[in-house]
């Protein structure tokens, strides 16, 4: 796993997994642990490790931040994540690969890494700060299914 440092101010853009995970009707977010949008609702996901595959990744960082399984079912989209500090250096940069997935098993738990893990009702999503344009992501994966 990369470390904090590594992600901060980079040399090169980052490859990480955002799921889009669904259970009957709901959707799994948290409430991220860790800049960048510390404290804000988000979907689970992480950064891909040296020799891992994108399902892999994904099927992984749910297990770790959250302790449920879950089935891909595909790619729905890739977002360029770039935070610029005050001075417009990078600060953050990620390349996002976000997938659709259905909840397998377990029982849902949030992990260190995150404040807060829920499954959501999509009609409550108004209730949530969510980052930045998950709710058109939300929908879209709704009309996959």
């Amino acid at each position: 796993m990369s470390s904090d440092r590594e992600r901060l101010y980079p040399t090169r853009p980052i490859v990480g997994v955002s799921i889009l995970a669904f259970k009957d009707g709901k959707i799994l977010l948290v409430r991220r642990g860790h800049e960048p949008r510390k404290g804000q609702w988000s979907l689970p996901g992480g950064v891909v490790e040296l020799g891992e595959t994108i399902r892999d990744a994904a099927i992984r960082e749910i297990r770790e931040e959250c302790h449920v399984e879950i089935e891909i079912i595909k790619i729905l989209d890739v977002l360029d994540r770039i935070f610029r500090d005050a001075e417009g250096r990078v600060q953050y940069h990620y390349v996002l690969v976000v997938l659709l997935a259905r909840y397998k098993s377990g029982e849902l738990q949030a992990d260190s890494d995150i404040e807060a893990a829920s499954w959501v009702d999509v009609s409550k999503l108004a209730d949530y700060d969510l980052v930045q344009d998950q709710r058109e992501l939300i929908q879209r994966a709704q009309e996959e299914l």
